[in-house]
């Protein structure tokens, strides 16, 4: 039989009431916090999250909604959120919605359903509409590297563009002046801005662009070998490529180590 608040006044000698508070986050007596932590642990108390979060209207959990949990860009942000919500007392769940437009919206009710006290979103389709109606119920949301242009809930962004431009230069620095890119998907922000850097760094330097050397992957690893075949096969093939993301690197290595081509070992 499960462990009761009961249990605990009962071997404490303290008032439920005072149990209650403690476990909800509320301040007790020194001589009282130690007593009752002595109890759960030796008793196995667990306490009902379901039932605490009816009652306090606060699950203590966050929702985490992510494209894919195959992209090593999105599983590192995980890892981090995750690290600093536990430190905070906070449980996750992650939701991958596979890049499916449809899906995210069903997981995104689905976290609404769970009750989440947030949610942070890597979003793809969702409106700002939605996303406005969802803070209107007094669930916060932050976005993850992909703004959604008239939502009212803060943004963590990466400074894609300038990232871009800079690593381009360092090529045009080093002599390249066909230079081919191999970017995300055309709707997604952070492909977008990431091609801007490519072409203003382009007219900085008053070097043409050759829209031939501007390839779109989908940010997989086979994408990024495919697009630096098609570089490498065309009838004026770059001499250096700008590749936008880390699966995509990795195939057009595998790409250059199938072809021998030698590259410098920066």
């Amino acid at each position: 039989m499960a462990v009761t608040i009961k249990d605990v006044a009962k071997y404490t000698g303290l008032s439920i009431a005072t149990i209650s508070k403690y476990i909800n986050g509320g301040n007790v007596l020194e001589k009282n916090r130690i007593l009752i932590d002595d109890a759960i642990e030796k008793l196995g108390f667990k306490v009902n999250t379901i039932a605490r979060g009816l009652k306090t209207n606060k699950s203590m959990t966050i929702g985490i909604l992510i494209p894919t949990l195959e992209n090593i860009f999105c599983t590192s942000i995980i890892s981090d959120i995750e690290n600093i919500l536990i430190q905070n007392g906070y449980s996750t769940i992650i939701c991958d919605y596979r890049e499916d437009g449809k899906m995210e919206m069903e997981k995104l009710d689905f976290l609404i359903g769970k009750m989440v006290d947030g949610i942070i979103s890597m979003p793809l389709s969702i409106t700002a509409e939605k996303l406005n109606n969802i803070i209107d119920r007094e669930i916060p949301i932050v976005l993850i590297d992909r703004p959604v242009r008239g939502a009212n809930c803060d943004t963590v962004l990466v400074d894609n563009l300038n990232a871009s431009y800079n690593a381009v230069e360092q090529l045009i620095i080093h002599g390249h002046k066909r230079i081919g890119i191999i970017c995300g998907p055309r709707d997604i922000y952070t492909a977008n801005e990431r091609l801007k850097g490519y072409l203003r760094v382009h007219e900085d330097y008053d070097m043409q662009v050759d829209s031939a050397l501007i390839k779109y992957g989908d940010y997989k690893m086979e994408s990024g070998y495919n697009m630096l075949i098609d570089l490498i096969n065309s009838d004026n093939p770059p001499t250096a490529v700008f590749v936008t993301n880390y699966e995509m690197t990795l195939g057009a290595v595998m790409a250059i180590n199938e072809k021998n081509i030698k590259i410098p070992e920066e």
